[in-house]
């Protein structure tokens, strides 16, 4: 008598083994798009922060493009010489024990 082995189970088994690790790897990709959008837009706000103010534009003006274009984002500018820097930094809105986001951009200041 030849016996055959019943792998009826093994295709559930591994099934319920696979969705979650896919799941899990879709949902830190999507996250990770997320984080790569947000730091391209940090980067824009700050670039046009340091030219609002290197053009003679209020500090307060220059935050709230920042946080127009950002969304909650910590600003501090600086001065640099002839350069005037704006720097901010945003969270991660991923569920990771990640660093913020961060950029600088620098302006000249235009006889400040």
């Amino acid at each position: 008598m030849i016996r055959r082995r019943d792998d009826r189970g093994s295709v559930t088994a591994e099934f319920a083994v696979v969705v979650p690790a896919v799941v899990l790897i879709i949902a830190l990709t999507a996250g990770t798009l997320s984080a790569s959008g947000h730091r391209v837009r940090l980067e824009q706000a700050v670039a046009q922060a340091a030219r609002l103010i290197a053009r003679g534009e209020g500090e307060a003006r220059a935050g709230a493009v920042v946080a127009a274009i950002a969304g909650a984002a910590a600003t501090r500018i600086h001065e640099d010489g002839e350069l005037v820097c704006v720097e901010a930094t945003a969270a991660v809105a991923l569920p990771l024990p990640l660093p913020p986001l961060r950029a600088v951009s620098c302006a000249l200041s235009g006889g400040r």
